[in-house]
């Protein structure tokens, strides 16, 4: 890897906690590919981690739920030909999906009034508009 992969804020992917895995990448390709160990697999433990605060911890666990295995995150790569650019594709999207599933909820919208002249013109143009409707029955075109 070329560096710590940064979570959010001062807290990283610590490299001692991250589980690689290098398989055969599927797909077409010629002699090299059916002996090369490109595929990546990288598995980070969420929860034994001392890596994330507590309250980031329980955050993520709760929503990546869906993905865990036995309280491990699986991220895989194979789209590029070499081992180490899928390592670090692998470790760039293990970061981002903890980023994401650590962000703290969004506050909650708080309610305000309509200003009065913008209701007043609300009402004076579906008026309008009804007035417009109400006009186009009830004549005799023919």
């Amino acid at each position: 890897m070329s560096g710590p992969y940064v979570i959010r804020g001062s807290v990283s992917l610590p490299e001692a906690e991250l589980m690689w895995r290098f398989s055969r990448s599927g797909g077409p390709g010629g002699q090299h590919v059916n002996t090369s160990d490109s595929q990546v697999e990288l598995r980070f433990d969420l929860a034994n981690t001392e890596a994330l605060p507590p309250v980031w911890k329980d955050r993520a666990l709760e929503k990546l739920a869906g993905r865990l295995v036995d309280g491990v995150v699986s991220v895989r790569s194979s789209e590029h030909r070499s081992q180490w650019r899928n390592r670090e594709t692998a470790a760039v999207r293990l970061a981002a999906l903890l980023a994401e599933a650590t962000a703290p909820p969004p506050r909650p919208r708080r309610a305000t009034r309509i200003p009065r002249g913008i209701n007043e013109r609300r009402l004076r143009e579906k008026k309008a508009r009804s007035e417009t409707k109400r006009g186009r029955t009830g004549r005799d075109w023919g």
